[in-house]
């Protein structure tokens, strides 16, 4: 009983996770179900986290969908252009030993975190739409970064958000809350292209899964009400509260990866 219901705990924190930023569940939730829910192998966490993040992240882009805040044709082209590159990534991955990939990725989240620290000129664009006025400049930036985030992410195992949220930003200029409504699609994109090749394998424990499912459900509901709390009340506290995750998270990984 203990076991499933650090499951379903584990599941809600990632929920909210995705729910408030958009991404940063998927690299939570490999932590999480290797040290607290206790899976023994990292191939199986990382598969089985795949599927539950790509269905928490569904969850939670219906809810920013009422809210208007997905830039559908912007989304569905990063995430289209990222299939191709996850699937690929995804077969490397499972080539690559665990501990090296922490490592790196730890790195990385951590650049990407101070990154999106840097003060901006304004909020963003909130206008922006891939039309045919728009396509020649905003067309081979979806494409090439959304491959390149989509890659990133079948190699490490996990949905991407965190890196897809300040693509899209770079992308199209769009504000941060678009960028998060709108990472979604790639998350649950990416995270399906991860998962199926994982479950080819065999490297998925779809009890545990579909715990951290239910989990992630309730805990993505939560998320998003603050996420729109922020985002209205509070001008750069959403952009801090997203970089300060990925930095932290970064550093854990870190951490791990040196004591390991």
């Amino acid at each position: 009983m203990l076991h499933q219901l650090l499951a379903v705990a584990s599941g809600s924190l990632v929920g909210f996770t995705l729910g408030l930023v958009g991404g940063g569940g998927s690299i939570l939730a490999v932590p999480l179900l290797v040290y607290v829910v206790g899976v023994a192998s990292p191939h199986i966490a990382i598969g089985t986290s795949a599927i539950a993040v790509a269905v928490s992240a569904a969850s939670n882009l219906a809810g920013h969908a009422r809210a208007r805040t997905v830039k559908w044709p912007c989304a569905l082209v990063f995430a289209v252009a990222g299939i191709a590159g996850a699937a690929g990534g995804a077969q490397l991955g499972k080539m690559v030993d665990g501990s090296r990939l922490l490592m790196l990725f730890g790195v990385l989240m951590v650049v990407v975190g101070l990154t999106m620290l840097r003060p901006r000129k304004s909020g963003g664009n909130p206008d922006v739409k891939l039309t045919r006025e728009t396509m020649p400049k905003l067309l081979p930036l979806l494409i090439g970064v959304g491959f390149a985030v989509g890659a990133l992410s079948g190699f490490f195992g996990i949905g991407g958000g965190f890196l897809i949220v300040p693509g899209l930003m770079g992308a199209t200029a769009m504000p941060l809350i678009n960028a998060i409504g709108s990472s979604l699609v790639s998350v649950t994109a990416f995270g399906l292209t991860t998962a199926t090749s994982y479950a080819w394998s065999g490297l998925i424990d779809w009890p545990l899964a579909f715990l951290f499912i239910v989990g992630g459900a309730l805990g993505g509901l939560l998320g998003i009400r603050l996420a729109h709390h922020l985002a209205a009340g509070y001008k750069h506290a959403l952009t801090l509260t997203f970089s300060g995750i990925v930095i932290a998270v970064g550093l854990y990984v870190i951490a791990r990866s040196i004591l390991a």
